[in-house]
């Protein structure tokens, strides 16, 4: 859908007219300039969704503009904002089905499988992709790229010419390589790579009989339409993969991310419920016993993450700002990654709630992790912050800042310009 400026325009002065609210008043809650705020009202500078969620939040109209914005772009390749193909979603359907009745396979069945046969083999295995996690956290992600993908055809190819007690073990620990290859596919902005990888990943993790890991799939799926600004795409995929059958890590990865899609389109109280319920999954799953977990290794409290950034979505700055405080505070020095990327988040939400020197404090702690690690992903997000201390050009701390920002922002960008990654076999 694409709507004028100037009807968006109208309707935000019309709502703000009939909250009695001045132009001026609103521009200093939404910590734009009254002329800024005029040149969109008056339809002459097009909105952010940002802006639309700051003024529904201030004036009390929730879903009222944000409506009015145009749909997100449709990635450059359809098939990276393709659905999982059709194999991929019978398999998932027919998994499920079987963890329902206990057959094996399930959730009490992967881990043992994964000792299966050459077990010395499948430790050296891990033991590597654990290497490669441990390089991406302080790499850029093409470093890493080629050498995750050489090895997860290895091996498959192992697999293939393994006995029946290796075979599983084998295809289980090349899921885990695919499923990375194809986070840091996403990392170096490649979507199309990323999808293939991310498929071939639970293809893998279905034939060697983990359906758990085989339906995290999804949840990356979801991550990746979350990044494209694919509210209902994001919401639909995660709800997929949060089946009632699965294991309650599963689930509340999923319900994270399903709290994330409920944010993008607006809707608070189905983000903050979904968000409960992610932190009651997770908290189940801690007391479960799993050597090797998916997602993040990192957080210590990846539910209050989520709910920060959730918050900013939702066009509430300060409440963000709050809670990626406490949750950045137990960051370990060694996740570079994740502190670039919540550090940047954490300065975004500062300078959207109007604590431009705060924000630049932070922003300069977290340029170095973030320039180290040439994130495309991170990048976006130093975008949007570049965008938002942009409106105070003449501010002493953003005067200073400019210059690291620009070259984080370069190399970021740098990412999605190297050589596409080779397609899974």
């Amino acid at each position: 859908m694409h709507v004028p400026p100037k009807r968006f325009g109208a309707e935000l002065r019309r709502a703000r007219h009939e909250r009695g609210m001045t132009l001026t008043r609103l521009a200093s809650a939404v910590h734009y300039s009254k002329s800024q705020l005029s040149k969109i009202e008056n339809g002459h500078q097009r909105p952010t969704a940002h802006l639309a969620r700051r003024c529904e939040v201030e004036l009390d109209c929730p879903g009222r503009l944000i409506a009015l914005l145009p749909d997100p772009p449709t990635p450059t390749s359809p098939a990276a904002a393709g659905p999982p193909s059709r194999r991929l979603v019978l398999t998932a359907g027919a998994a499920t089905v079987l963890l329902a009745g206990g057959a094996p396979g399930g959730a009490a069945a992967s881990a043992p499988g994964e000792q299966a046969g050459d077990g010395s083999l499948v430790d050296s295995a891990r033991a590597l992709l654990t290497h490669f996690r441990r390089m991406a956290q302080s790499c850029p992600p093409p470093t890493v790229l080629v050498p995750l993908a050489e090895q997860t055809r290895a091996l498959v190819a192992l697999a293939a010419d393994s006995g029946s007690g290796a075979r599983n073990g084998l295809l289980l620990v090349a899921a885990r390589f695919a499923e990375f290859t194809g986070w840091m596919a996403q990392e170096s902005g490649h979507d199309e790579a990323a999808r293939r990888w991310t498929d071939h990943a639970a293809r893998l993790a279905f034939d060697g009989g983990d359906h758990q890991l085989g339906h995290y799939g999804l949840v990356r799926r979801a991550l990746m339409a979350y990044y494209r600004g694919h509210a209902a795409e994001t919401v639909a995929l995660s709800a997929a993969a949060g089946d009632r059958r699965l294991a309650p890590r599963i689930r509340g990865l999923a319900a994270q991310q399903e709290a994330e899609g409920h944010a993008l389109a607006g809707d608070h109280g189905a983000s903050l419920r979904t968000l409960d319920r992610a932190r009651d999954l997770l908290a189940a799953a801690e007391r479960e016993e799993d050597p090797a977990p998916v997602g993040t290794s990192h957080l210590a409290d990846p539910v209050t993450m989520f709910t920060g950034w959730c918050l900013y979505d939702l066009g509430r700055p300060p409440a963000a700002a709050e809670h990626l405080d406490a949750a950045c505070a137990a960051l370990p020095p060694q996740a570079h990654r994740n502190l670039a990327r919540y550090g940047v988040r954490r300065a975004l939400a500062h300078a959207s709630a109007g604590e431009i020197d705060h924000a630049c404090a932070l922003a300069r702690t977290a340029l170095p992790s973030a320039s180290a690690v040439a994130s495309y992903t991170i990048g976006l997000d130093l975008r949007r912050l570049a965008g938002v201390l942009g409106r105070h050009r003449e501010h002493s701390g953003v005067r200073a800042l400019a210059p690291d920002l620009t070259a984080a922002l370069t190399l970021s960008a740098a990412a999605r310009t190297s050589p596409p990654l080779p397609k899974p076999a």
